[in-house]
Formats: C-alpha cells, sequence, structure tokens
C-alpha cells in the first residue's frame, strides 16, 4: 500500500503541489488526472524517490522510496526518458538487469517481438511511439510490484495502446502490481483503471472509485414541441447544459431515476438518458471548483 501524507513541494521557488494526502491499495491501477501544470509529473517524482519533498512522507508499506529494498519495487517511466546517443533496448535492458533481481527475460523478448522492435537499432532513430513501446516493454518485464508511468499512452497508436493496457492489467492480475498512470486521455483511463486522483490547485481534490465518480452524475437529452423557457431547469441540480432550438443536453448530479422523474414534469416531448464518461465528470469538478 503507498501512503502519502500532507506531501508539499516547491520547484524552482514556486510551490507545484500543497497538502497532498492520498492511500493507493495495492493491486490497484490508478488514474492521476489534472489539467496542464497540475503538479502530475512532479508528484510522480517524489512518489519515485527522484525527488525529496520539502515537507509531508510517501510510504510504501511503511517505507520511504529512499530505502533500498523499497527502490527494487519501485520502477518510474517519465514522459520523455533519457537515453544516451547509442543506446539500445538491450543496453537499456543491461543497465536495469543489476537493480531489479524479478526482471523477466521471456517477458522481455515477447514484447519486443510483437511490438516489431529491433533491441539493436539505436533508440534515437525511433519514432516517439516506438521509444515509449521499448520503455514500456522494459517496465513490464522489470516486473516491479509499483510501476509509476507518466503520460504512458503519449505516441501510442489505438493497437499499441490496447496491448498496453492488456499487459498492465496482467501485471495486476499475476503478480498483485499496483499502477499508478497519469494521462490527458481521460477516456483511455476510464477503460481500464478502477481507482482515480484528481489534482487540482496543488492538492488531490478528489480521489476514489472511478465507477462511483461517474454515477454520481446523469445525462439526458430533451426535446420541447415550443419554445424553451431560459429558466426552465431551475431547480434541478444542473452541471452543464447546452441549448440548440427546441433540444437541451444537460448533465445533472443526482441519482438518474430521480432526476427522470423531476424532468418529465417538464412535459418533453422527447427524453433520453446517454452515458456519462469520466471525462466529463472531471470537466465537471474542475469547472466547478473554478467558479467557486
Amino acid at each position: 500500500m503507498i501512503n502519502i501524507r500532507d506531501l508539499s513541494h516547491c520547484l524552482g521557488g514556486t510551490k507545484i503541489l500543497d497538502n497532498i494526502n492520498l492511500t493507493i491499495p495495492d493491486g490497484t491501477i490508478m488514474g492521476l488526472v489534472g489539467i496542464n501544470g497540475a503538479g502530475k509529473s512532479t508528484l510522480l517524482r517524489l512518489m519515485s524517490g527522484v525527488y525529496i519533498p520539502d515537507e509531508g512522507t510517501v510510504c510504501y508499506d511503511g517505507a520511504s522510496p529512499a530505502d533500498e529494498k523499497t527502490r527494487e519495487n519501485i520502477f518510474f517511466l517519465p514522459d520523455d526518458p533519457y537515453f544516451t546517443h547509442q543506446a539500445t533496448i538491450k543496453s537499456m535492458l543491461d543497465m536495469y538487469k543489476p537493480l531489479y533481481g524479478r526482471l523477466d527475460m521471456d517477458v522481455y523478448r515477447r514484447l519486443v517481438s510483437e511490438f516489431e522492435l529491433d533491441e539493436k537499432k539505436p533508440i534515437r532513430t525511433f519514432s516517439k511511439g516506438m521509444r515509449r513501446q521499448a520503455y514500456i516493454a522494459i517496465a513490464i518485464a522489470i516486473r516491479p510490484k509499483y510501476l509509476l508511468l507518466d503520460e504512458a499512452f503519449d505516441g501510442l497508436d489505438p493497437l499499441a495502446r490496447q496491448k498496453v493496457k492488456e499487459e498492465l492489467i496482467r501485471m495486476v492480475e499475476d503478480d498483485g502490481a499496483t499502477v499508478i498512470i497519469s494521462s490527458h486521455s481521460l477516456r483511455e483511463l476510464e477503460d481500464f483503471c478502477d481507482r482515480y486522483a484528481v489534482i487540482d490547485r496543488m492538492t488531490v481534490s478528489s480521489s476514489g472509485d472511478i465507477s462511483e465518480k461517474v454515477e454520481r452524475y446523469c445525462k439526458f437529452m430533451l426535446a420541447f414541441a415550443d419554445d424553451i423557457p431560459e429558466n426552465i431547469l431551475d431547480g434541478l441540480p444542473v452541471i452543464s447544459m447546452t441549448r440548440s432550438g427546441k433540444f437541451i443536453k444537460g448533465v445533472f448530479e443526482g441519482d438518474g431515476h430521480d432526476i427522470e422523474e423531476r424532468l418529465r414534469a417538464l412535459a418533453p416531448t422527447v427524453m433520453e438518458q446517454m452515458p456519462v464518461d469520466f471525462e466529463e465528470a472531471f470537466i465537471n469538478e474542475v469547472t466547478r471548483r473554478k467558479e467557486k
């Protein structure tokens, strides 16, 4: 289990994170979300031990990431990993071998083959997506207990993204690994993450089960025979609303059955409930916090 308590950190004299508190259970795939500059990458670096927090603590099963035995269980893949001019996938793997005793060569060879990568070719000649695939192959083959991924899907084509998701799920199911992954593609996270944490205004504004988060909202498309009064949804827990002629699409906070009954009282000619995805829930939450 990962426990983050009262964590604050500055970079260049500017506070990036303030009073972060977060608990991540073992065997979890957690999506770390937030707008650009929210501090997701900084938090992952603090969790990995790359940065030392100015205040607060990060603990893995009660131990610091600076502890040698703990470091063996953590692998952090940044958004833009460093490599030398002549580095190959094979040479990078050889560099990691002494640090991670559980490295599985069979998994490494399988992924390099499935990603159609040349392990002896300089990484600098790879496309961004190929570089990402190369490092993900190494990260999964290392079989860490805790895998921290920053923008893991950036540059990957749809087939590669699906393959990576399958491999991460396999890690969790077979090894009991914990995966923390940041991404700007929130729909990608909803597809396979079971938990989330939102970084907003330098702190964790909310966290929990993704399905429970989405279930807090409901969305309806309404059509009316006559012109729609401006205040037609007054008194309803409206989160967002768009109008187009005699049509309204609204996102509401609350139980879908209760909202549906209240909307029927408005006598729409057409009413259809639509699915709400995690991206909409995230946008609604961040927007509402900004308005406060």
